[in-house]
């Protein structure tokens, strides 16, 4: 440290991004030891334990036994159809009303706007955990409990999306929507044309953080879900890891996880470039 500071300013400016990419790297293999124990429980043959950080080496021939038990130890097709329905379902929804609610909040004049737009974005300060209790009452009312719609419906709004979508359409010069009404065009048109092309990057954006959400959400469907049919794969891994748990069988927990995060994990993957440019272009940091 005092190596540091009696540097000189130049050699000091040219230390700090290489200390960053040094503390970066340290982290990022911290935050990657579970994900690599992982791997190689699922793809080690026979029994694998909490071997410490030496059995990590991979020095075994892999095998896909371990994901063929827990294939069928598990309904896992039904719960990854599940999982789709309900993250498909709620963006589907979602991708309507934050168009709608962000146009309405960056173009359109009425009175009360700019409170109502306040009153909405106190959603973002509420605890999800906090609105159980009433969803909850709200759907057996409705009469969606145990079902995927009941899952599905207090996420149809999105005080996040509505929010983005406000700003990525207030970005929009105002000249082109002058031009769109000089030829006629009304407010639905001037979404479908002008807006919504031009706000795409924010689309995508809102679309990875809701699917990933969605995808990963726990609590709320297990509180909803109670027919193994309906469960999602968060529900459906929860259970499937309490049966083998009692076995000891590592090997076979770590296959049925890779299961369920591979769609995530292979969709990153193959537009890992259109993801970060999408979140560059919508201004989330």
């Amino acid at each position: 440290m005092k190596l540091f500071e009696d540097a000189h300013p130049a050699t000091r400016h040219e230390l700090l991004p290489k200390a960053g990419y040094l503390m970066t790297l340290v982290f990022a293999l911290v935050w990657s030891v579970p994900f690599l124990w992982m791997l190689v429980a699922a793809f080690r043959p026979g029994a694998f334990g909490s071997a410490g950080m030496a059995s990590l080496i991979p020095d075994f021939v892999p095998t896909f036994a371990h994901f063929a038990e827990a294939w069928l130890s598990a309904d896992f097709p039904r719960y990854t159809l599940n999982t789709v329905i309900i993250a498909g379902g709620i963006l589907a929804v979602q991708l309507v009303t934050i168009t709608l609610a962000g146009f309405a909040f960056a173009r359109l004049e009425f009175p009360g706007k700019r409170i109502a737009f306040y009153l909405f974005l106190l959603q973002l300060m509420l605890v999800p955990v906090v609105l159980i209790v009433p969803n909850l009452s709200m759907i057996v009312r409705l009469g969606l409990y145990d079902s995927l719609m009941g899952v599905m419906a207090p996420y149809f709004a999105s005080a996040f999306g509505t929010f983005l979508m406000r700003q990525a359409f207030r970005a929009i010069p105002r000249e082109l929507e002058d031009a769109a009404l000089i030829d006629g065009a009304n407010w639905w048109q001037r979404i479908r044309y002008i807006y919504a092309p031009l706000a795409m990057p924010a689309f995508i954006a809102f679309s990875i953080v809701s699917v990933t959400s969605h995808w990963n959400e726990f609590l709320w469907p297990l509180m909803v879900i109670n027919s193994p049919d309906n469960r999602p794969l968060t529900i459906g891994l929860a259970t499937f890891t309490r049966g083998q748990e009692g076995a000891q069988a590592w090997g076979v927990i770590a296959a049925g996880t890779l299961l369920v995060i591979l769609p995530l994990a292979t969709g990153f993957l193959l537009f890992q470039r259109r993801f970060v440019n999408s979140f560059i272009s919508s201004g989330i940091k």
